[in-house]
């Protein structure tokens, strides 16, 4: 018969250290009226047959049917609590772990109402976390091992703080990277309920929250169009967007009108559409007439009447100049090209060329960047 064990205890916690089980190669026997010590911002959680039972905080104690209900209930099945009985004991170490790094790998996805309707935020910081309930957390993941540390749960951390990040910054509608770091700065401070709604599944708890400045990650226009799903979606969002630069600057009106955003707007809004477009939320239909008319508006009232453009040759199948030179000029080609690619007017084959070219002139007129 195996030696009774009559004193438990785990006195050097190594650093990093979350769990450590009692005895090492599994389950030990016990008895009624056996020591366990356990030190200050520890835990001590019985398991018994694979099942996580009694757990007891600092102090030594005197294994009984007092401190222990649950595993002398289970014992007491099958024998008469005077009997050996075999058991594990995870040491929970309950003190902070500080500044555990953590950082947007990958960048968190945020799908707005502006511009082509998504962006990706990149941060990096720190977090003290620990844990909060040590039988939940032996449950989730210490049980049948010998040991665990904060390496092993490194990436789970890493998952849940950015998955949690992501869910407050959609819940709050933010729409750019100003937005979602004045969240940041609530986050920093004592409100952290939010932040800690997913880690409380796990029995863990972040204690303090430190993050840089979010910033945008720059993106092309394939990879926003792959993160959006659907072209028809992304052209939409891209031209809100022109329109509403437009209502701020009446001056491009003309200019836009002429590269095409009119047109496709009006067949969004008054044309025949398909069931998807029939989808789109009202809202984005509402903000892309708000935004004509207020380009409309601007136009019409203030300051002197916008000179009439000179006269240009119509590229084929929109209304950009043939042979645009300004990056102004050029930018409105390519918002034809979209709306003459959404529209069917010319093949994918033929807008990948185009805008390969202009989007390389663009960049050439702008000094590289």
């Amino acid at each position: 018969m195996a030696r009774i064990i009559d004193v438990v205890q785990h006195p050097n916690v190594a650093d990093e250290e979350l769990v450590w089980r009692e005895p090492q190669g599994g389950a030990g026997d016990f008895r009624m009226g056996s020591q366990c010590i356990v030190q200050e911002s520890q835990a001590a959680v019985f398991v018994s047959q694979g099942q996580v039972l009694d757990a007891l905080g600092p102090g030594r104690h005197t294994l009984s049917t007092a401190n222990l209900p649950l595993l002398s209930n289970l014992i007491g099945k099958v024998t008469d609590g005077k009997n050996p009985f075999p058991a594990e004991v995870y040491y929970v170490n309950l003190k902070d772990l500080p500044q555990v790094r953590w950082g947007t790998n990958p960048p968190i996805t945020i799908f707005t109402t502006q511009g082509i309707g998504v962006m990706q935020l990149m941060s990096n910081g720190v977090v003290d976390i620990g844990v909060d309930d040590p039988v939940r957390f032996v449950k989730q993941y210490a049980v049948g091992k010998p040991v665990l540390r904060l390496d092993d749960l490194k990436e789970r951390i890493q998952t849940l703080l950015l998955g949690e990040l992501a869910q407050l910054l959609s819940q709050l509608k933010v729409q750019n990277e100003q937005e979602a770091n004045a969240m940041l700065t609530n986050l920093e401070g004592a409100s952290l309920a939010l932040l800690n709604e997913g880690f409380k599944a796990i029995g863990m708890r972040i204690k303090a929250f430190e993050s840089k400045p979010f910033q945008r990650k720059q993106i092309s226009r394939e990879e926003a169009m792959n993160l959006v799903g659907n072209k028809e979606d992304f052209f939409r969002m891209e031209q809100l967007d022109v329109a509403r630069a437009a209502a701020n600057n009446p001056g491009t009106a003309g200019d836009l009108a002429g590269a095409g955003i009119g047109f496709g707007i009006g067949q969004q809004l008054g044309g025949a559409m398909n069931p998807q477009q029939q989808a789109m939320q009202s809202q984005q239909q509402m903000m892309m007439m708000q935004m004509m008319q207020q380009m409309m508006e601007k136009m019409q009232s203030g300051g002197q009447a916008q000179q009439p453009a000179a006269p240009q040759a119509p590229a084929a199948g929109g209304g950009a100049p043939s042979n645009p030179q300004t990056p102004e000029e050029i930018q409105a080609m390519l918002d034809s090209l979209d709306a003459q690619l959404a529209s069917g007017k010319i093949s994918e084959t033929a807008y990948n060329r185009l805008v390969e070219k202009w989007e390389a002139r663009l960049k050439e007129l702008r000094g590289g960047q």
